[in-house]
């Protein structure tokens, strides 16, 4: 039984079989078999900009058949059918805020396929792995929007899956501007509520 995680070999490749069966307490996640450590705990600016959005998207949300979500809560992401191996599923992540719309992807665990919207917010020493890792597992797995949401420069960039399945950004989102959503139609958010308080 693995009950600390410097028991694991980090040169190694799991899956999400192993990711189960791991005791400790510390968060991790799992990105095409390679153990990614999590930031500590998040600071006061991501758990600020958190609340809104959660509080914002959840009001958006009443009375519709979609579904949202916060970390910690297990998104497993197989590989696209052409490249997938049976039975193993190697990526396992915690975004920050998530959206299900097809209900039928969750169940006691979390969420075993792509979420229709992740938001990841950075967090110092965090932003190489969303920016680069998460861009292109997110972009491979099917995730229709992906935004990510950097509090220190106040700034918010969504990016949306085209139909060749690769991902096109819009213009980054300040303080003057409104955020809007292609999955979800209708959601506004005026960019320096998330902000104004930091």
């Amino acid at each position: 039984m693995i009950d600390n995680i410097d028991q694991l070999d980090f040169s190694k490749l799991y899956t999400y079989a192993d990711y189960l069966t791991w005791q400790f307490e510390e968060r991790v996640e799992l990105i095409k078999g390679r153990i990614f450590r999590m930031s500590p705990a998040p600071n006061l600016r991501h758990q600020s900009v958190s609340a809104i959005l959660q509080g914002e998207i959840y009001i958006y949300l009443k009375g519709k058949s979609c579904r949202l979500f916060d970390a910690p809560f297990d998104v497993r992401l197989p590989l696209p059918k052409h490249k997938m191996k049976p039975d193993k599923i190697d990526t396992v992540v915690q975004p920050d805020l998530l959206v299900v719309c097809d209900l039928s992807k969750l169940d006691e665990q979390g969420c075993n396929g792509a979420p229709d919207l992740i938001v990841e917010i950075l967090s110092p020493g965090n932003s190489k792995k969303e920016m680069k890792n998460k861009y292109e597992l997110y972009e491979s797995a099917g995730v229709q929007e992906y935004w990510v949401v950097d509090p220190i420069r106040a700034f918010i960039m969504r990016f949306n899956l085209n139909d060749a399945g690769k991902y096109q950004n819009s213009p980054p989102f300040t303080e003057d501007d409104v955020l809007t959503s292609e999955v979800l139609k209708g959601f506004e958010l005026n960019v320096e509520l998330l902000f104004k308080e930091l």
